[in-house]
């Protein structure tokens, strides 16, 4: 076996490198088992094989998102139809798999409704939304809103996500089509909508992804503007409040937690291919730990251009958070690998 050498790099990280490279190339590198990553107070140690299973058995294809059930075990769901949705213990042993149907299987979200846990999942081929139980039986399918009219034919509307408000209703982004933001009712009666394309502070270029940020006083809407390297707020009726500008990240959905907001960064820089990183905000929605990527700074309160520095993630595209504040992070288009556990230390 070739003997290798362990440094350092500028943001703390463990690394075997096999010697002989004169110029340090992370391409090369060999993850140890103690890789630490992060920034701050958020810095994590990353096992990669977490979630690795049988692929004969159990494959996935892109591993779009992930949410905790009432249990606490963490349901990943794939656009591989043998098994859409993966259930994992919190040692990464799966619990169960169901799902052969979604094709185009993207956005996944979990509310508790009288108890019982539901998901909402956004499938990008179907051009639908489906509610389902957690063992997957189908509650209610939420079809393509052919009565508004940008919305002729069902190829126009590929949502992406959903987020679920206290009362029921249900807020649906169409990041890959239309770029509107749909409010409904628990019923599946259109309320309001609201967006659209462009880069005024209202509308979006790839609305992405949406949640609901319960950190302000009123409950609002947190929404992706991925192309713009932006997330923006509206109040839950549709109006814009404010834009949270992070250059150079091209976020996947916002996930709170506790006073933090977590986003998978699914490109990085100018958004180069395989790369990309976490981002972590702040209770003041400032960027203070991008593990896998540059050192956030900011100069007159504006962010510096953030980048990849560690070829550790390839196209993230969600991050999962349990009680303990460790991160789960699924990746899109990145050689159908299995999610990474990032224990918070």
């Amino acid at each position: 076996m070739q003997r290798r050498k362990f440094i350092k790099s500028a943001s703390g990280l463990l690394l075997a490198v096999p010697l002989g490279i004169s110029v340090f190339d992370f391409e090369k590198a060999v993850f140890t088992k103690d890789l630490i990553v992060g920034h701050n107070d958020h810095r994590y140690k990353v096992d990669m094989t977490w979630g690795n299973l049988d692929p004969e058995k159990i494959p996935v294809k892109d591993c779009h998102e992930m949410v905790i059930d009432s249990r606490g075990r963490i349901v990943l769901l794939t656009n591989h139809t043998k098994n859409n949705v993966i259930i994992y213990n919190k040692d990464g042993e799966v619990v169960k798999t169901w799902g052969t149907e979604f094709p185009g299987a993207h956005g996944l979200t979990l509310k508790d409704e009288g108890g019982e846990d539901m998901l909402y999942i956004t499938d990008t081929e179907r051009h639908e939304v489906i509610k389902t139980t957690i063992d997957g039986k189908i509650v209610k399918i939420f079809p393509y809103p052919a009565d508004f009219e940008p919305y002729s034919e069902a190829s126009r509307y590929v949502p992406t996500e959903t987020a679920i408000a206290e009362n029921g209703d249900i807020y649906v982004a169409d990041g890959y089509g239309g770029q509107y933001i749909l409010h409904y009712n628990a019923k599946g009666e259109l309320l309001n909508t609201f967006g659209g394309p462009g880069l005024e502070d209202d509308k979006f270029n790839n609305a992405h992804g949406i949640c609901i940020d319960t950190r302000t006083k009123e409950d609002s809407l947190l929404i992706t503007a991925r192309q713009q390297n932006k997330l923006k707020r509206f109040t839950m009726e549709g109006e814009w409040l404010e834009n949270i500008d992070l250059p150079g990240a091209y976020i996947c959905r916002p996930v709170v937690k506790g006073e933090n907001v977590y986003l998978a960064t699914i490109w990085s820089g100018d958004g180069a291919s395989n790369t990309g990183f976490i981002s972590v905000l702040d209770k003041d929605n400032q960027l203070v730990s991008a593990p896998g990527g540059s050192t956030p700074q900011y100069v007159d309160d504006k962010l510096d251009p953030v980048y990849q520095t560690l070829k550790l993630f390839k196209h993230p595209h969600d991050v999962c958070v349990d009680e303990d504040e460790n991160l789960y992070v699924a990746q899109w288009n990145a050689g159908n690998v299995y999610p990474f556990k990032m224990t918070r230390i």
